[in-house]
């Protein structure tokens, strides 16, 4: 049987996604909603919470979310609230860090590999230890390419 060849797309960003969104997840301790979040935040600069409401409405219901991701250092207080002006917030230098991060592993970055991956350590769960024989098998394709 005889098939014809599509072209490849030039840019083949979210192939890899899901292991990327997984390992920051385990790496960082973050729900994937989460991980969603502040993405979403990254270009905002700052928002108050009616503006971090407006995409937590599209995510699974957790009511402890904002406070989770404030006190853990993920979101900072930009502006605290004085007269008629709201507390505004920004995504902290971790958490820009860390939306950096990703999209250098989107770009073609590999994942790291061995004990600072906590993907392969030798306490790993069956999820995990699933999703770094993929990580292997990406970090190979990226090799290739270069």
């Amino acid at each position: 049987m005889f098939y014809r060849e599509r072209p490849k797309p030039p840019k083949d960003y979210l192939k890899y996604w899901r292991i990327i969104k997984k390992y920051v997840q385990t790496k960082h301790n973050l729900s994937s909603a989460e991980v969603d979040t502040l993405l979403f935040l990254h270009s905002e600069n700052y928002f108050d919470r009616d503006k971090f409401q407006e995409f937590n409405e599209l995510l699974s219901w957790d009511k402890q979310r904002f406070n989770k991701l404030l006190r853990e250092g993920w979101i900072e207080i930009f502006r605290k609230r004085t007269g008629k002006y709201k507390t505004l917030y920004e995504l902290s230098y971790k958490a820009t860090n860390l939306v950096q991060y990703i999209y250098r592993k989107l770009e073609g970055e590999e994942l790291p590999t061995g004990n600072w991956n906590p993907m392969f350590l030798k306490n790993a769960s069956y999820t995990d230890k699933v999703h770094r024989n993929m990580i292997i098998s990406m970090n190979k394709e990226i090799k290739s390419k270069k």
